[in-house]
């Protein structure tokens, strides 16, 4: 097993680092190591990984629901009215009937079979939209109507919503039309006891979310059992996953829902812990994505997937120019959503992979008739859907969507920090150079060390440059030397490097100071639209200007 995980996590980040150079997303390049490490090819994954390949996927789903839950933002959400919970049963619903429809007519299938092909293929991906709607949050794309919250929100219920509905038609078929009976001598349907089953999971879930985000709170912030945000993480991750679990032995709630319910109410309940544990789960997800990407390649049947490719695809299609496109327009009607904005929900809402990859075998292995068809088409569906969409929401989103400002509190920003410490041969650079690399300590920041050269002197250059290596010695830096007027080429480098501040040095407070020296940091000063920070030669406190 060890093995294998050494397979899976350093084949798979590094594939995925070649398709992200290619300008490919990374879970391209995962799927593949999953197919070729997979049985299919190579068979190098231990058998006790892919057995436990299911709770490892759970574990994944987790996390993602978890980061969508504490990137949802309740004021754009209140904002769209009922535009989440259409988008969490309409697009869903119609794909569904559509591919049932469809697998009628091409695959021969009656049409409760074709109706559980198409739960199993209506499904969302939340391990594709949750990273690229989280993504889009952090720049700002779409985020003044809350398109990305009502998307991650409408995944979710419309997920709860076709796995019911697939349990029902997958005990239809393996056993038989079945009734329950209530107190009181009521019998019901397994059918007409449906809606009374997405009601109960639906607000189950969301109580237990709240009720476990409560224990949260007080747990790691009132009674402080945690010591670090590493903790917290793994607090919140446990707990998160024990309602997975209950839910599996108790299924009257949702347990991704409620997971997501947590990230929710904790932006609610206590901002600075949900901001500590967005962070968290954002490392755990560089983990869990690997893992989860990759044993989804493990699970494709290529030898299936060659029958079914023509009509897998067609069906595909079928399902989402037509069906899911029709809930998407249901959905937005009276919407504040222009046309543009409704378009890209055909990038951003249609991604499968996790559930497919969760669900497809079971009606092959339940016995159900054209159980190896369905199995075939939801690899199919991974396989076209996940990667086409890892790329088109990037893609298409700013030529869609409109960029509002976005809200720290409610998204972590991932962004590169670059610092400009513009430095001289004198030794003045000392200090500056320490005041920019304690910058650098405290934001994980890279550095770029510009000398501008006024005078050639060689061997002050090669002094500096030792000095910068020492000074900067474990931080992420590059020195560069440029000619010029120093101020032009501060502000251009500072402009073409997108730093966030300048770092540089100003001598002295006597007039002719002021004059020779000052000229320059003040020049900077009066022009530059980045913030600068001045070191003085004194030792005076730094200044923010």
């Amino acid at each position: 097993m060890l093995e294998s995980f050494l397979w899976i996590l350093l084949v798979g980040f590094f594939v995925g680092q070649i398709a992200r150079r290619l300008k490919a997303p990374a879970l391209v390049g995962m799927i593949l190591v999953g197919i070729l490490l997979g049985p299919q090819v190579a068979d190098v994954i231990s058998p006790d990984v892919l057995a436990a390949s299911d709770p490892l996927r759970k574990i994944a789903v987790m996390v993602i629901l978890m980061k969508a839950g504490l990137g949802l933002d309740r004021e754009k959400l209140v904002q769209q009215g009922t535009v989440a919970l259409r988008l969490g049963f309409m697009p869903a619903a119609c794909e569904a009937v559509a591919i049932a429809l469809a697998a009628m007519w091409i695959l021969k299938f009656d049409f409760p079979t074709g109706l559980l092909l198409g739960c199993i293929i209506g499904a969302e991906s939340p391990a594709v939209i949750v990273p690229g709607m989280l993504r889009l949050k952090s720049l700002g794309w779409g985020i003044a109507k809350g398109i990305p919250d009502a998307i991650l929100t409408g995944s979710a219920l419309s997920d709860v919503l076709l796995l019911l509905v697939f349990s029902l038609l997958l005990n239809f078929l393996a056993q038989g039309a079945a009734e329950v009976t209530l107190p009181f001598g009521l019998t019901l349907s397994a059918v007409q006891l449906l809606p009374f089953q997405i009601i109960c999971q639906i607000v189950l879930g969301v109580v237990l979310g709240w009720l476990t985000a409560q224990v949260l709170v007080l747990l790691l912030v009132k009674q402080n059992w945690t010591q670090n945000a590493v903790q917290d993480t793994l607090v919140a991750a446990s707990f998160a996953l024990l309602l997975v679990v209950v839910a599996e032995k108790f299924p009257y709630f949702s347990g991704y829902l409620a997971v997501m319910a947590i990230g929710f109410f904790l932006i609610e309940l206590d901002a600075p812990l949900a901001r500590r544990l967005r962070q968290g789960f954002d490392s755990l997800w560089i983990i869990a994505e690997i893992v989860l990407f990759v044993l989804l390649g493990t699970s494709i049947q290529l030898q299936v997937l060659e029958k079914t490719l023509l009509s897998g695809l067609l069906i595909l299609a079928v399902g989402t120019l037509i069906g899911r496109a029709l809930g998407w327009y249901l959905s937005t009607l009276g919407s504040n959503w222009n046309r543009r904005e409704r378009l890209f929900l055909l990038p951003g809402n249609s991604a499968k992979a996790t559930v497919q990859a969760a669900i497809g075998a079971i009606p092959l292995a339940q016995g159900i008739q054209g159980g190896e068809t369905i199995l075939a088409i939801a690899a199919l569906s991974i396989l076209v859907t996940a990667p086409i969409a890892a790329w088109a929401i990037p893609t298409f989103a700013p030529k869609l969507l409109e960029r509002g400002e976005v809200d720290p509190t409610k998204v972590a920003i991932a962004r590169r920090i670059v610092l400009l410490a513009a430095v001289d041969t004198s030794s003045l650079a000392t200090q500056v150079l320490t005041k920019a690399a304690d910058l650098a300590r405290r934001s994980d920041s890279e550095v770029i060390v510009l000398h501008v050269i006024r005078t050639t002197d060689p061997q002050g250059v090669e002094h500096l440059r030792s000095k910068v290596q020492r000074l900067l010695a474990d931080i992420r830096h590059k020195f560069i030397t440029a000619t010029g007027s120093v101020p032009e080429e501060i502000i251009r480098f500072a402009q073409d490097y997108r730093v966030a501040e300048i770092v540089m040095g100003k001598r002295g407070h006597q007039p002719w100071n002021q004059v020779l020296v000052g000229s320059v940091s003040q020049a900077v000063l009066e022009s530059s639209p980045i913030p600068v920070i001045l070191v003085e030669d004194d030792r005076l406190p730094v200044r923010p200007q």
